[in-house]
């Protein structure tokens, strides 16, 4: 297939939020479409209206825009194949569902669904599964087994059906998945689903395959879970006649809990205490606020990053990759098989290697409001030289405010173990020394600082590590923080005067 003509898509729901599982289909759709110098589409699959849920499609849009995960086509962004709301598309389904009529692969089913609740219990009671399929369906209210006229008349009445695809008997049906290789099934292990509901709606099988038709997808990249679907859009793509247009399928593998077996799910997120969408989602039926990437600190850059290993291995120790360079690397030949476990510790890491490299003043303007709320007085500058250095203590811009909090407020209260290590009875008059030195100091430079003081300790013959220690001690109010001297650089030499003479005062 000619690379120039790739065409994939990203299809949800609109039934929540995105879950990071849904993210990473859309991100191995959109890396996919890249690498081929092809065409990635949004498209919002809404037939189950008993589903929708407002502000899920907004969602899944900003979502992916957050993520730098950029339709080429789709809702919220156009082309050539619009509508791409599957609700808009109405009209063209019916036509399709006719023809399937039309050719014996569908037919009318009126059974209610008291009745088909009745079957499933009767046979639940010999301990048996009651399957709409070849075996039962001649013995049912449908069109196979009713007169054209009575057919007819139950339609003219208004009777609610349902149009259900004729399952073909003890066919082998076979698809090369480019991730798993041959997969078949037999379709007399398979059920008659149901293609048109009796709400005038298609179901996801007769929408989805029709419209990757209808905009020339050839490529469909989705979760393992629509595995079992597969069987039936291969043979849709045959009762149509559009076999040669059947495009190539990938079943992704599913992400996992991070502990034992099954799927992530949000209440593994809860449970452990990290977020399983990319953005903070509040549920509009009862207010309940479920954590984002986004809002916890995340960069998008390091998420995305995150969520290419989940299943894909680029084959090398490399593990930092932008967007570009992934777009480059990704083949669907290095996706695994088998489940990705989820590890919210390495998302951590990820965002730490990300935070390193980022530009010391772009993470000042992020934190500036954080700063600003808490009544710190401090510019865009100093935040710089503060996040410069803290950045490489941290993994989130946020945590630096709290890290850092004694380099905006003096120490209140002093760390009673490192008080008793570090406070000695010499202490209280060799800091008033340190004191009066420090105001003679002209040259604020951090390396120029740390050479009169350590040279003054040598002539005194005092102990450098008693008198470092007490001297951090009186500015922190603990034994932690970065480099003694960058401190006095940063807070300044008065304030480091003050907080000496404090600490003397509380602790002497």
């Amino acid at each position: 297939m000619d690379s120039k003509n790739v065409r994939v898509r990203f299809a949800p729901s609109p039934t929540g939020p995105l879950h990071i599982g849904g993210v990473r289909t859309a991100l191995f759709n959109y890396l996919y479409a890249r690498k081929h110098g092809g065409t990635f589409i949004l498209r919002i699959e809404d037939t189950d209206q008993t589903r929708f849920v407002p502000g899920a499609e907004e969602y899944i849009i900003e979502s992916l825009k957050w993520c730098g995960i950029s339709p080429d086509e789709g809702v919220g962004f156009g082309g050539p194949h619009a509508p791409y709301r599957q609700s808009e598309r109405k009209d063209i389904y019916v036509k399709y569902v006719a023809e399937l009529i039309f050719s014996k692969w569908a037919y009318y089913a009126f059974d209610t669904a008291e009745e088909l609740d009745r079957y499933r219990k009767d046979a639940e009671a010999q301990g048996k599964t009651f399957t709409y399929n070849q075996a039962t369906r001649g013995s049912l209210k449908n069109s196979l087994n009713l007169s054209e006229t009575d057919v007819d008349a139950l339609i003219a009445a208004g009777t609610p059906y349902v149009i259900r695809f004729k399952m073909p008997d003890n066919v082998v049906v076979s698809n090369e998945d480019m991730i798993r290789g041959k997969v078949s099934f037999n379709s007399n292990d398979l059920d008659d689903k149901v293609l048109f509901k009796s709400d005038g709606l298609p179901t996801y099988h007769l929408a989805n395959v029709v419209d990757d038709y209808l905009m020339e997808i050839t490529h469909v990249i989705r979760g393992e879970e629509w595995l079992p679907s597969l069987p039936l859009h291969v043979l849709l793509y045959r009762a149509f006649g559009w076999e040669p247009e059947m495009p190539k399928f990938s079943h992704l593998p599913l992400i996992l809990k991070p502990v034992g077996q099954g799927k992530l799910s949000k209440r593994d997120g809860d449970k452990l205490g990290f977020p399983v969408f990319p953005l903070q989602w509040t549920a509009p039926d009862t207010g309940d606020i479920s954590r984002g990437y986004r809002e916890d600190g995340y960069m998008p850059d390091a998420f995305i990053n995150m969520m290419a290993l989940l299943g894909w291995n680029p084959g090398t120790e490399q593990e930092i990759f932008t967007l570009e360079e992934l777009s480059t690397l990704f083949s669907l030949e290095r996706v695994g098989k088998s489940g990705a476990k989820f590890d919210p510790e390495k998302t951590k890491w990820f965002n730490h290697q990300y935070l390193i490299k980022r530009d010391d003043a772009d993470i000042a303007t992020d934190i500036l409001p954080l700063a600003q709320a808490k009544g710190y007085s401090a510019d865009v500058a100093f935040l710089t030289k503060v996040a410069g250095m803290y950045k490489e203590r941290v993994n989130f811009a946020h945590e630096i405010l709290a890290e850092a909090e004694f380099l905006f407020v003096a120490p209140a209260t002093y760390d009673e173990k490192t008080v008793q290590k570090r406070w000695k009875a010499e202490t209280p008059a060799q800091l008033a020394e340190l004191a009066a030195l420090l105001v003679t100091i002209t040259d604020a430079d951090a390396h120029a600082m740390e050479t009169v003081v350590k040279d003054w300790i040598e002539a005194k013959g005092y102990n450098l590590g008693g008198i470092m220690n007490a001297f951090r001690l009186a500015l922190v109010g603990a034994s932690k923080g970065p480099h003694i001297f960058d401190i006095v650089a940063l807070i300044g030499i008065d304030e480091t005067v003050a907080r000496i003479h404090a600490a003397i005062k509380s602790l002497s």
